[in-house]
């Protein structure tokens, strides 16, 4: 046992300093980024916001309205060959095919793969440090040689260039941030996810990969700190729950609506697609419901107006330079300073 005693920040323990700008307007600034992958050698340009390969927020609708925005989607694993099969062609360059570990999971993946053709695999599991899943990446690379593998989740640099130099070309980062993630409280484990994301990401692009982070984003200033901290993606769930585009009917209650959001390891979730919580596991995610927003595009208005806001703020024209032009404030412990000298003088 050992105790890393270096303190460690999440997106709520900073701010973004704002420094002397030339920009005029945040319609001068451009958030489209262009990647070139270390593996598939393919060269993509778009906006780097995926919609997560949740069942109900990866679906088919929500790629159509976001691919009008140049955002992606990573659609859940259980989506089927019809579906892909039926998937207008415009789409394909902002969708993400998703896959657990499973001999199944492959062979589902490569039918799927076989239906579609898409540029993107995303490959999900809890936990990002097991050998299974290292092999697992270097299977899939060798499938698909040709092909954009995103694989995770992990949290620490070593691990970050262990999956690029196994085959991955965007690493996902995050372990319990997530809105409807129990990771932490079941098992203790995790990583304070803007500390992950910087460490990370000096990892992976020491070695010309790229990273995404996956969780912990609860408002369009959180997405700003996580590009700014050095992410070249960023996956969002519960910010994009809620939709009509989402899966799932709208529940009234007290005379307000609601639609169901769900981590993909909830009881609900293992339930709905096997049956059962295995004996040997426990469920590490929740059900909420969540207010029901109506369609995804204001969401999208607003993700994006702020992020061209955060970028003029401190004088970043692109995306690319956020990060480059990024001081980080920590606050946290001036609050608590300030809470203590309440207490006192109450």
């Amino acid at each position: 046992m050992r105790i890393d005693a270096d303190i460690k920040f999440d997106f709520k323990d900073v701010l973004i300093r704002p420094k002397r700008s030339t920009l005029r307007s945040r319609s001068e600034v451009n958030l489209e980024r262009k990647y070139t992958f270390r593996h598939s050698k393919l060269t993509w340009q778009g906006v780097p916001i995926i919609a997560a390969n949740m069942d109900h927020v990866g679906t088919f609708a929500m790629a159509k309205v976001l691919s009008k925005s140049k955002l992606l989607t990573a659609l859940d694993k259980f989506a089927t060959k019809e579906e892909w099969k039926n998937l207008d062609k415009k789409i394909l360059p902002y969708c993400f095919v998703s896959s657990g570990t499973r001999d199944k999971d492959l062979a589902r993946l490569k039918e799927a793969m076989s239906a579609a053709d898409c540029p993107f695999i995303c490959l999900d599991i809890a936990n990002g440090y097991s050998q299974h899943f290292i092999d697992f990446v270097k299977k899939t690379r060798a499938a698909f040689p040709d092909k954009i593998i995103m694989a995770g989740n992990v949290v620490t640099g070593e691990m970050a260039e262990e999956l690029t130099l196994s085959g991955a070309d965007i690493v996902k980062i995050g372990i319990g941030p997530g809105s409807v993630c129990t990771t932490r409280k079941k098992t203790g484990v995790g990583y304070p996810q803007l500390s992950a994301i910087i460490e990370c990401a000096d990892a992976a692009h020491g070695l010309k990969g790229h990273i995404c982070a996956d969780g912990g984003c609860t408002s369009p200033g959180d997405i700003a700190k996580a590009f700014a901290a050095g992410s070249d993606f960023v996956m969002l769930g519960g910010m994009f729950a809620g939709h009509d585009e989402c899966s799932g009917e709208i529940l009234e209650k007290g005379g307000k609506k609601f639609k169901r959001f769900y981590g993909m390891s909830s009881k609900e979730a293992m339930m709905q697609y096997y049956g059962e919580v295995a004996s040997y596991r426990a469920s590490e995610g929740k059900s909420v419901d969540v207010p029901y927003r109506g369609s995804v595009e204001d969401t999208i208005k607003d993700i994006l107006g702020s992020l061209r806001s955060t970028c003029t703020y401190v004088g970043a024209e692109k995306l690319k330079e956020l990060s480059k032009r990024t001081t980080f404030i920590r606050v946290t412990q001036q609050l608590n300073e300030i809470y203590c000298t309440q207490e006192v003088n109450d």
